[in-house]
């Protein structure tokens, strides 16, 4: 910066076009030292001493009109429609080439002008008194000869004469008050404008003498800030134009990982170094997490967008865990049996697998007058149909007898406790298990990724597959193990990069074999945030029906059967309950569980009016007229 003029921000960005562009620029000491802080629209813009700033774009935005006599500013837009007059300079110029330069370059109106001599004036054999007016016509341009102004002289009885005057032609010359009048636009186009005093032509609005000066919307870019800057020209800031100097300065511009996934494939790979640590390491418990830290270097081989599934241990464990899955995982999968605490469950279960077959895992005594039948640990149950039915009389058997079997009517209010039947003992992969089920699912590693150096998923008992999802990813390494890659999901963690000019560590188009990690284990923050964003517009699914609560008398508790008080004082093993839902592959958000289907094997119902007006009762059914049915129905579901 030795040896260069500093300049007012103002002017400087007034001397420039966005043809010459970009420029470099040093703040250097001014009206603030050390640091500058404007807040602007909202944003605030910080310049310090040194800082170096690569200037992009300028933009007309407004003039700013200094009053001459007493320093007031005020700002007008570059629309404004009045127009101004030049207003002569009290100074006089010595040749008439000082004065020609003075007028606006390629405006139609910048001739004719007038001007007057202070002294007599000989040009030829023509004399022309003191104070005689020239308009000045064109200027004459010949080859090998001097330029020469012509001009209108006019005399008495409105006689007038031509004249050529050299533009060397020494003398005391004043310009002469001018009819000529300008737009804001026109005087900010013009250098030599920007330079003069003006008067608004409706000197009764206005008959301040002002200096107008451009106010430009500045664009820039700045040394490890993410944002394009902008900022206005009138900041009172002191630069110096560095270009040269700094022609070969890099200006690093952080990126997030989000906006590294937008980059162009061209500009992968590539080598990258991390600005800022990671600020969600909370989010995963992998190998390579702890080594991403503040100046480190990446490689990033490419992005992408992966099928991920999300897996989780029992909840009966101790601590559960959780895994995040690429369906490029080579173990093999066998089904495991679900777990169900409700006839309700029980149903929308059915819903996505017809012909579900259960297992009772808990005795339930029969409750006549509600309609609950009797179930024993053991007793083999396969879902058949679901029909709306009226509750029978008091006394009347619920159990119809078919040769062998027997069909048992169950309300979906009815607690239970069921294990789902399985006869599948097929090896799934990861791919196809998200093609034939609906999730969730439960399944168990029965064969492990040979690939991996050591598979974290075999071993467990059984795992569930929570959710499936297409995630936004980047495929990274670090410089020192280039062929040991993980896959970064870009949603999830929060780290600011840039890319380097290093070279790559492999010889030109020979980039090495790369072994992606295929399971990265998160924490249950993950799980939590994962689900609150995957279900953050689903409506709650409905409840399950409520028992008839309308009985006013408690209800009578019918004799066991055999099987039944045989299994009475056996150990009772509690089955926490689980969720479902129908998500696929494709598919992430849960949508809620349905409502009871009305289906052509439902009995036909007449709704009659609520006669009893008993309106105490909350029966928290889908809606009013349900509320009146449950007084006359009950949701069934009949297996046998």
């Amino acid at each position: 910066m030795a040896g260069a003029t500093a300049l007012p921000l103002q002017e400087f960005i007034a001397s420039l076009d966005n043809n010459c562009l970009p420029k470099i620029l040093q703040v250097c000491s001014g009206v603030y030292f050390q640091g500058s802080i404007y807040e602007i629209s909202g944003s605030e813009v910080c310049f310090s001493t040194g800082d170096l700033i690569k200037v992009t774009k300028i933009e007309l935005l407004s003039v700013s009109c200094q009053d001459v006599a007493n320093n007031e500013t005020f700002e007008l837009p570059i629309s404004h429609t009045g127009l101004f007059r030049v207003v002569p300079e009290e100074m006089p110029y010595s040749t008439v080439e000082e004065m020609v330069s003075m007028r606006p370059v390629g405006l139609d109106s910048s001739l004719p002008f007038t001007f007057s001599s202070h002294s007599k004036m000989t040009i030829g054999n023509l004399a022309l008194g003191a104070g005689t007016a020239l308009t000045v016509l064109s200027v004459e341009k010949h080859k090998d000869q001097e330029d020469q102004v012509r001009c209108l002289i006019r005399g008495q009885q409105e006689a007038s004469a031509e004249v050529c005057i050299p533009v060397s032609f020494r003398g005391e010359f004043y310009e002469c008050e001018s009819e000529e009048r300008f737009t804001l636009r026109e005087i900010m186009s013009s250098s030599s404008l920007r330079s003069r005093r003006f008067r608004f032509v409706n000197a009764t609005k206005c008959d301040r003498l002002l200096m107008l000066s451009p106010v430009y919307h500045v664009q820039a870019v700045m040394n490890l800030r993410k944002n394009v800057v902008k900022f206005p020209s009138s900041l009172e800031v002191d630069v110096v134009d560095v270009t040269k100097l700094c022609k070969d300065v890099h200006f690093i511009v952080p990126l997030s990982l989000s906006e590294v996934h937008s980059e162009p494939n061209k500009s992968f790979p590539g080598v990258v170094e991390i600005i800022e640590d990671p600020e969600t390491r909370s989010l995963f418990k992998c190998s390579w997490l702890p080594q991403l830290r503040k100046n480190e270097h990446l490689i990033f081989h490419k992005k992408g967008t992966s099928p991920m599934i999300l897996l989780s241990t029992l909840k009966s464990r101790k601590t559960p865990q959780y895994f995040l899955v690429s369906q490029q995982y080579g173990g093999r999968f066998r089904r495991r049996p679900r777990e169900f605490n409700s006839v309700y469950e029980l149903y929308v279960a059915s819903i996505h697998a017809p012909g579900l077959k259960v297992s009772v895992t808990r005795n339930c005594e029969e409750v006549e007058e509600e309609g609950l039948p009797a179930l024993s640990v053991g007793e083999q149950l396969e879902v058949v149909r679901c029909d709306r039915m009226v509750l029978p009389c008091e006394g009347k058997d619920k159990v119809k007898r078919e040769d062998e079997k027997e069909e048992i009517i169950m309300p979906l209010y009815m607690e239970g406790h069921f294990v789902e039947v399985l006869s599948d003992n097929r090896k799934y992969k990861l791919s196809d298990l998200g093609k034939e089920f609906n999730l969730p699912l439960d399944v168990k590693v029965v064969g492990r990724d040979t690939e991996l150096e050591k598979d974290p998923l075999y071993g467990f008992s059984c795992l569930r597959i929570e959710a499936a999802m297409l995630e936004p990813t980047i495929q990274a390494s670090f410089v020192h193990k280039p062929e040991y890659c993980f896959e970064i999901p870009t949603q999830w963690l929060s780290m600011s990069v840039y890319f380097t000019t290093d070279p790559l560590p492999w010889p030109k188009d020979q980039p090495p074999k790369c072994q992606v990690e295929r399971v990265t284990e998160v924490a249950d923050t993950f799980f939590y945030e994962f689900r609150k964003f995957g279900n953050s517009d689903a409506e709650p699914p409905p409840r399950p029906p409520k028992r008839n609560m309308s009985f006013s008398a408690p209800p009578k508790k019918t004799k066991k059967s055999k099987k039944a008080n045989k299994s009475k004082h056996q150990g009772d093993k509690s089955v926490p309950t689980k969720q479902f839902s129908d998500l696929t592959l494709n598919n992430k958000k849960r949508p809620p569980a349905p409502p009871p289907p009305v289906s052509d094997s439902f009995h036909a119902w007449s709704v009659p009016e609520d006669e009893s007006g008993d309106s105490d009762h909350d029966y928290e059914t889908v809606d009013d007229t349900l509320a009146v049915m449950m007084k006359k129905a009950q949701e069934n579901v009949m297996y046998y």
